[in-house]
């Protein structure tokens, strides 16, 4: 049986441990990372349902609030203005048609300030939204609203509604801005 010199002994495993010590702690910032992408499904509905608010905001105020403005302007103020009796009653529906345009202006203005982040939102891209803005905008419309619902449309009913054909009139001239032209040929 041979004996074992120092020259020859087994080599218990360095101490060195430069070669591991690119392995240590590696996996804190790959964990990290993995936590946050188990994130990412949470965070992604909220996404979503951003780009589609905007999106039918967007398309709220092209096909809807903006064509309802256009058909108060050209059609209802000036039918309620033609129908309405001379002298006080005449003199509220006019500062009521101004105030009521007036309104339209500044929320339309509004929106064209916002009008350009909402179509990036849509897109998913970033967007500094001015939350101030949305705000105004909303109270704005919200108000508007509600004075054109509690005293405008009422008082329009009175007015429009003493004559048939006035009110009849008002639903053609409306029914006929809406209907697409008839193309034919002869």
């Amino acid at each position: 049986m041979m004996q074992a010199t120092d020259a020859t002994a087994i080599r218990t495993p360095s101490t060195d441990s430069a070669p591991l010590e690119g392995f240590v702690g590696s996996h804190v910032g790959i964990l990290k990372q993995l936590r946050a992408l188990d994130e990412l499904p949470a965070l992604m509905e909220p996404a979503a349902r951003a780009r589609r608010i905007a999106a039918d905001s967007l398309a709220l105020f092209r096909e809807g609030i903006l064509e309802h403005h256009l058909d108060e302007e050209r059609e209802l103020f000036v039918a309620a203005l033609a129908s309405a009796q001379p002298g006080a009653e005449k003199a509220r529906v006019q500062v009521m048609v101004e105030r009521l345009t007036r309104e339209h202006r500044i929320i339309e203005g509004v929106w064209k300030f916002l009008e350009k982040d909402l179509k990036r939102v849509t897109k998913g891209q970033d967007a500094e939204l001015d939350v101030h803005e949305v705000h105004a905008l909303v109270t704005a419309y919200t108000s508007h609203a509600a004075f054109e619902e509690s005293e405008f449309l009422p008082l329009c009913q009175v007015i429009l509604g003493r004559n048939g054909n006035h009110m009849a009139a008002l639903g053609l001239s409306l029914h006929m801005r809406h209907t697409p032209p008839i193309v034919g040929h002869i």
